[in-house]
Order: structure tokens, then C-alpha cells, then sequence
């Protein structure tokens, strides 16, 4: 899905770098959403595999006893990233400035996106980056809740349903074709906990858990 100019916009448009130069050493979802997430990587994150963490902060949802040959890291605030005890090596950089990741053609087995993909502007070019730096079965897990920076998040983001969220990023695996025109990425999985809780109730922190939501495609063969 290529977006409208007007559907990539922000309510904020300044310097994503000032935005995000303070540290946040929070996290942006609740436990049971986190242990979701845990869970999930667990199931399809395999040991002794290559893991590329993008737009993370500190803190990689990563199991614990799981060890990876080389957990790369990315985001927009250094001091968030120099606190992940789960990253091997971490870079700062700005996908909404910069279309391209600086990382090698199929080095990665997994890409990994927490909580962040409402942020990024050109989620065709990102995804086609992605689809790049996968090794062929590579897989990439892209989860989010309900949760965003409002004035941060593209409008496409804003003004959707949680449903049409997830529809959102399932275009975007869906827009990525290989040399030869022909899908890039495996038909998308989608796995999903919606909360029975009105969002404006949860935006106040009042009762029910974080819905949660993960797209998942393979990088064909």
C-alpha cells in the first residue's frame, strides 16, 4: 500500500531527534502484553540466530534464557539503548530522514518492531529494507498495541481502528516485491488479544489489559 502524502503526516513536525533526546526508561506496554511478546519470541526465535531490534529502546522483550549469536539494536535515544543488556551493538539513526538501514543484504534470521511502527513515515521504503536485510526465511515480527505518542504517530496511524491498524501493516509486508515482481514476504500472520475495554478508559490507565497485536511474515525463498 503506497500512502497518500497527507496520511504520513504528523501532528508534530518537529526534529524527531528532539523529540526523543530525553531517555524514556519506561515501557510503552503492560505486562501481560509484554509477556505476550516474550512468549511469541520464544516460539519463533530460534538460538544461535542473528536479531536485528528496530526503533527499541531499553529494554528488548527478548527471553532471557535464549541465547542469540548477535542481538543489534536501534533506535532514537542512546542512553535508552546503552541500557538494553540484551543488545550486542546499537546505533542511533532517524528511518524518517534516512530511508535506508545501514546494515548488510541478508544478515539478519529476525527483524523485530515493538511498539513503534505508527511512527514511521515511509513504511513502503522501511519494508522493503526489511525484506532486504532478511536472510531468505528470515522472519519479522512487528507488534503494537493501542498505545502512541499522538502528536508522533502518522495520520494513516491516528486516524484508524485497531482492525485497520492491523490491516495497515499487513500492506506493508503485502507492498514488498522481490527482483522478479513476485511477494517478497510469505503470506502475513496475524495474531491478536483485543481488550474488552473502551481505549479512552485504557489512554487513563483504567482497568483491562493493552490489546495485543503481532504481524509476522517470512521473507520468501
Amino acid at each position: 500500500m503506497l500512502l497518500e502524502a497527507k496520511q504520513r503526516t504528523k501532528l508534530d513536525n518537529s526534529d524527531d531527534s528532539l523529540f526523543y533526546s530525553f531517555p524514556r526508561l519506561v515501557t510503552h506496554v503492560d505486562e501481560g502484553f509484554i509477556d505476550q511478546l516474550t512468549n511469541l519470541y520464544r516460539d519463533r526465535l530460534k538460538p544461535n540466530t542473528r536479531i536485528f531490534d528496530m526503533m527499541g529502546s531499553w529494554v528488548s522483550h527478548l527471553p532471557e534464557e535464549v541465547e542469540f549469536a548477535h542481538v543489534e539494536g536501534h533506535g532514537m535515544n542512546e542512553e535508552e539503548l546503552a541500557k538494553n543488556r540484551q543488545l550486542n551493538h546499537y546505533f542511533v539513526y532517524n528511518f524518517n530522514q534516512d530511508l535506508k538501514i545501514p546494515l548488510p543484504d541478508k544478515d539478519f534470521d529476525a527483524v523485530l518492531n515493538c511498539a513503534s511502527i505508527q511512527y514511521l513515515q515511509y513504511p513502503d521504503a522501511i519494508f522493503y529494507e526489511i525484506h532486504r536485510i532478511l536472510k531468505p526465511g528470515g522472519i519479522a515480527i512487528i507488534s503494537f498495541s493501542n498505545r502512541m505518542f499522538y502528536q508522533k504517530a502518522i495520520a494513516a496511524w491516528r486516524d484508524n481502528s485497531e482492525e485497520g491498524r492491523v490491516e495497515l501493516v499487513k500492506s506493508y509486508f503485502e507492498s514488498v516485491k522481490n527482483a522478479n515482481g513476485l511477494p517478497g514476504f510469505s503470506q502475513v500472520e496475524v495474531i491478536s488479544q483485543k481488550s474488552n475495554v473502551p481505549s479512552f478508559l485504557q489512554a487513563l490507565g483504567l482497568g483491562g489489559g493493552d490489546p495485543f497485536y503481532a504481524v509476522i511474515a517470512y521473507r520468501q525463498f
